[in-house]
């Protein structure tokens, strides 16, 4: 079956406008109803910016998906091509409705953390109950262990793991939503170089998602992720992660397993280093400080802007070697 390459570019485009025109009226209704983020400790901004970032992702992703199940029965795509993508559906029914319905629920999580600021092990039951849903749906990491026990226990510690490091790494303009469309893009070439055309279609829906956002918040914020955009992107690209085949007997090519700790190098020694320094120094993991590396570097002289670049081409050289491990 062939697959034109046109749908990744219309699944990417049309994600990346539903973001872009939906963004104004969530920020609108931000404002209206008080969802904002105030000045205070730790914050550089000097008046409420709006935290309509989480709503506009899911907005901007959700839309090619609902555009793209409406198109398969207009009758404009060929017919090989409807079949793919059908057959697709069907292979992964569960899992998407997983996918889908764990994305809303994150967003959901995250709006109710914004507004009311959640204890710790409330908002960590609500990540636990969503992962557990996920995993249970059939999209599990095996690691070659013939073990469905270890397959929940590993592939709800790294959804958790992403959730939370996406979460500590909002922490800079931009920073956040650049560093997950990066990771969503490389995702999708992978995915497309093994013809995993479903794998490369959501990636791609989420990557354009996250680039339409960022006009609204680099290099200067209009509106935030906040908690509901940042579990979002974490929560997709951690399921982004375990759906493509990286090893597989057409693929057999061992050092392809370690391409998503490649394409999420970023967030994932972020995590890593802020959680041995809060450990070294008594703190809980859980409490925000300026110990990432994004911190470190603007410490170093480095602006904002500069900063989330820098960090924005480390995730993109990662990426890179991810891809030519797949390529070789």
């Amino acid at each position: 079956m062939t697959f034109p390459t046109n749908a990744y570019l219309a699944a990417g485009i049309a994600a990346m406008l539903g973001t872009l025109l939906s963004m104004p009226l969530w920020r609108w209704w931000c404002i209206r109803t008080g969802h904002v983020d105030d000045p205070g400790h730790r914050k550089i901004h000097d008046k409420p910016i709006s935290l309509a970032g989480g709503l506009g992702v899911l907005t901007g992703f959700l839309t090619p998906i609902v555009a793209g199940v409406l198109v398969l029965f207009t009758g404009v795509l060929p017919p090989d091509t409807v079949d793919s993508l059908l057959y697709g559906f069907s292979q992964r029914k569960l899992q998407l409705l997983a996918i889908f319905g764990g994305a809303v629920g994150m967003v959901v999580l995250g709006w109710l953390d914004d507004r009311h600021e959640l204890k710790p092990s409330i908002k960590f039951g609500g990540q636990l109950l969503i992962t557990f849903a996920v995993a249970a749906s059939g999209v599990r990491i095996t690691l070659f262990i013939p073990s469905v026990i270890f397959s929940f226990a590993i592939t709800m510690l790294w959804m958790l793991t992403l959730i939370n490091a996406l979460n500590f790494m909002d922490n800079m303009n931009g920073l956040c939503a650049g560093v997950g469309a990066i990771a969503a893009g490389w995702i999708a070439a992978i995915a497309g170089l093994h013809g995993q055309y479903l794998v490369a279609l959501i990636a791609l829906a989420i990557g354009g998602a996250l680039v339409g956002f960022l006009p609204f918040n680099f290099p200067k914020a209009s509106s935030f992720l906040g908690d509901a955009g940042s579990h979002l992107v974490g929560f997709l690209l951690a399921v982004l992660a375990v759906l493509p085949h990286f090893y597989s007997s057409s693929n057999p090519k061992p050092l392809a397993v370690i391409s998503p700790l490649l394409i999420l190098g970023v967030p994932l020694i972020d995590l890593v280093w802020v959680v041995i320094i809060r450990w070294r120094i008594g703190q809980p993991f859980w409490i925000g400080d300026n110990n990432h590396l994004s911190h470190r570097l603007n410490r170093r002289g480095f602006s904002r802007p500069v900063t989330v670049v820098i960090l924005w081409g480390l995730g993109l050289g990662l990426g890179g070697i991810a891809f030519l491990l797949n390529r070789a």
